[in-house]
């Protein structure tokens, strides 16, 4: 396992880590997501990223339990702040809720702080300069060690930087944003000026495409799978025209690539997200521990992605 800076700070992540979206409390109840996150553990996986939206505050509670049998500093723990209820004044980027669901959510963790919080999405309702004072107090005041984006533009990253340095406030250092085979634009061409004007780390998640990327969906979608059981993926993902027979010839492709190297297509594509230098860490989503298993060899399919072979996979993205 290899250990990443954030970007140009001093944290160091696994290179592969571990999710809690639609896993924790959904798939995996408490006693197999703590055998989960001990298989993690002694595969050197050190950062585990959760939410306050995620399984309604269940999945953070679950982790706070697990964290329990383990030494603090041996992990990094994310959380972001977004969706905390339906109430006014519980979801958004204000002071109130930032504050409040930050409190809640080390409250869930049994934590007294997290490593990383990231603020889950942007919002427009709020002016930047609340947002970045606050995400500053949070971190001044030792509640997380460092703030960060998720899926935030690069205008709106740009925007929190300039503010922070007019008020002498803590930046951003990370975002976490979708990055997989499919999903390529932001990451490749639209934050392309950030990495080295502010030293800005990835925290990417969805490296399968919520498990398009592994083929299983190729000829369908079975009713117990992640597309079959959540609608609002499956929806999500039919709209910008990723369940395509276009995207599925595309994978019978890639799928031949796989055959060549001895790895199946998962490890193919979590493998070639390894190979982006300005990726810390990839994030997986894991409900079973034979998937995890499987998924986190990726890191010995990675150094059999030479110029050629990322070349040949480009070249079949494309087409």
């Amino acid at each position: 396992m290899e250990y990443r800076k954030v970007g140009k700070w001093g944290l160091k992540v696994s290179e592969l880590s571990l999710g809690t979206w639609v896993t924790f409390a959904n798939q995996l109840d408490l006693e197999n997501a703590k055998l989960l996150v001990k298989k993690a553990f002694e595969s050197g996986v050190n950062f585990i990223d959760c939410a306050e939206a995620y399984a309604s505050g269940m999945a953070e509670a679950m982790l706070g339990e697990i964290l329990k049998y383990y030494k603090r500093s041996d992990w990094v723990i994310s959380t972001k702040i977004f969706w905390g209820g339906s109430g006014p004044n519980e979801k958004g980027l204000s002071r109130k809720h930032l504050l409040e669901g930050t409190w809640a959510s080390l409250k869930r963790l049994q934590l007294d702080y997290v490593d990383l919080l990231y603020c889950h999405r942007p919002d427009p309702e709020v002016p930047m300069e609340e947002i970045v004072w606050t995400m500053d107090q949070i971190v001044r005041s030792g509640l997380a060690l460092y703030w960060g984006t998720s899926e935030w533009s690069a205008e709106q990253i740009e925007q929190a930087h300039q503010i922070a340095e007019r008020y002498n406030c803590i930046p951003p250092i990370v975002e976490q944003p979708q990055y997989n085979l499919l999903v390529r634009e932001r990451v490749e061409k639209e934050y392309l000026p950030l990495y080295e004007k502010y030293g800005m780390g990835l925290t990417t998640y969805s490296p399968l495409a919520s498990g398009v990327l592994s083929g299983k969906y190729n000829k369908g979608i079975p009713e117990d799978s992640r597309l079959g059981r959540f609608e609002m993926i499956r929806k999500w993902m039919q709209e910008r025209g990723i369940l395509s027979e276009k995207t599925f010839a595309k994978l019978e492709k890639l799928q031949t690539v796989a055959d060549q190297l001895g790895c199946t297509l998962a490890q193919l594509s979590i493998a070639w997200c390894l190979k982006n230098p300005r990726v810390s860490s990839v994030i997986l989503g894991a409900s079973k521990i034979e998937q995890f298993e499987e998924n986190i060899k990726a890191i010995e399919v990675k150094e059999k992605l030479t110029d050629d072979v990322m070349k040949q996979i480009d070249q079949i993205l494309s087409e």
